[in-house]
């Protein structure tokens, strides 16, 4: 599949002068053809440690994954944040879907391009997940042994979340039966129709009761702080059916098994605090290695606030480069 990559630079961050950039492009085991942004330190020499980068779920590699990208090379790594199968500039048809394994796939995926890259060190590779690919990057550290290192920042579960609900608020059987229910009566009326239903990105405008995880991501999405024409929460967000998967397919049964380092960093203030520290919670029992596991949580940060820094330099940048280059050894 042919991609149309934007050329000139789209980003709701500054360009660095202190790094190169290009766009890059490499295939999944699915054949589905994904695209990345690429960043380089200028003037590095010899064979680089390395990092891919993806997330927020809905968002796209120009907006909070390119800025994590884009700093990390600024500190010596060669880093690419790239777009999930079926968003983006990423291939992947229909679009605006959503898989517990493909996604997961499109992290290894991005693993297998890096371990090749002639200025890269394959065995110094390691991943970084925001909100919900926080999760699928929990859920490619306890698969992809290549993966040497894994932060988290602002972790989604999103198998928790599409089978229990926020703060597990629908966690009975009735529930999901009846989520199932309205899910699948949607899949027959999208076959009659021939098209797939979106189901609105964030909330446009604000109702003034809006709750705050609401209004948290509509400050970030829906204004000049972070609205991109190609996100799918700026914009009509994910196929209703999308996501549906995820609801009996739980991604983190096995991240006790971790062997590989992991950073986990969370706001204090963050609705979805309680996604890391029961993920870390699980991770650590009868973990084989548990030293190299960290928990970190950010005082006065509220779950956007680690997509940008939040006009307040929410985002550990320092401690993040001081777990990689410790970890990708």
């Amino acid at each position: 599949m042919t991609l149309n990559l934007v050329n000139e630079w789209d980003k709701t961050f500054p360009k660095s002068d202190k790094v190169n950039h290009r766009k890059v492009t490499f295939k999944n085991r699915y054949g589905i053809t994904l695209a990345a942004d690429l960043y380089e330190p200028k003037d590095a020499e010899g064979k680089l440690s390395a990092i891919a980068v993806c997330g927020p779920f809905g968002a796209i590699k120009e907006q909070a994954s390119g800025l994590y990208a884009q700093t990390m090379a600024e500190r010596g790594f060669l880093t690419i944040a790239f777009d999930p199968s079926f968003t983006g500039e990423s291939g992947g048809e229909p679009r605006y879907m959503a898989s517990p394994d493909i996604n997961t796939e499109d992290f290894q995926a991005a693993v297998d391009f890096l371990s090749v890259q002639k200025n890269v060190d394959p065995e110094k590779i390691g991943i970084i997940g925001i909100c919900g690919w926080g999760g699928l990057a929990l859920n490619t550290a306890a698969l992809d042994t290549r993966v040497k290192a894994t932060v988290t920042s602002t972790m989604y579960d999103m198998s928790r979340v599409n089978s229990k609900g926020y703060f597990d608020s629908e966690d009975s059987e009735q529930s999901r039966f009846e989520k199932r229910k309205a899910l699948n009566a949607q899949r027959t009326a999208d076959f009659k129709s021939g098209n797939y239903a979106l189901g609105g990105g964030v909330v446009d405008p604000l109702p003034e009761d809006a709750p705050f995880f609401v209004k948290d991501y509509y400050d970030y999405y829906k204004t000049n702080r972070g609205y991109h024409k190609r996100s799918l929460n700026s914009n009509n967000g994910w196929n209703v059916i999308g996501c549906m998967s995820f609801m009996n397919m739980p991604i983190l049964s096995y991240s006790n098994e971790i062997r590989s380092a992991v950073l986990m960093i969370h706001g204090e203030k963050a609705h979805s605090c309680y996604f890391s520290k029961d993920a870390y919670e699980n991770m650590m029992k009868n973990n084989p290695n548990p030293d190299n596991k960290e928990l970190m949580i950010i005082p006065d940060t509220v779950h956007t606030d680690l997509y940008d820094g939040g006009g307040k330099n929410a985002i550990p940048f320092d401690k993040i480069e001081k777990f990689f280059k410790e970890n990708l050894i």
